[in-house]
């Protein structure tokens, strides 16, 4: 399980999931990036057995509000966004790690970490 933590290392969650992915979500949504409230990236929490363990992590911008409301229906919106495309990246995690067939994902339900971090738990399970 160690070789999952080299191989997802920081270079490897930002081609994954890439910096301005939150930027491109929220000009779809809003039609204009600048009215979101958050930044979002990707980080790996472990692994166990045939799972990948990994965290969207919602960053608050300056000057905003990461207020509970907005993030709690984030996992049902971010499970079908075509920007988002949670079926990529699990695609492409599983193709890392050398089992591109047969996998399947799951994001968990919101928590917050902290007032300026929320997270949603996503599960990488291979076959």
């Amino acid at each position: 399980m160690t070789q999952y933590a080299d191989i997802f290392n920081q270079e490897m969650m930002n081609t994954l999931f890439p910096k301005d992915r939150a930027d491109q979500f929220f000009e779809a949504l809003f039609g204009d990036a600048e009215e979101g409230s958050y930044d979002i990236s990707l980080a790996y929490t472990g692994a166990n057995e045939n799972t990948i363990h990994f965290e969207l992590q919602l960053h608050e911008r300056p000057g905003c509000c990461l207020a509970c409301n907005l993030t709690y229906g984030l996992p049902q919106v971010f499970s079908r966004h075509p920007i988002i495309n949670i079926q990529g990246v699990a695609q492409k995690i599983s193709a890392a790690v050398g089992k591109p067939d047969n996998v399947s994902w799951e994001l968990g339900v919101t928590q917050q970490k902290s007032k300026e971090l929320h997270v949603i738990p996503l599960v990488i399970s291979l076959s």
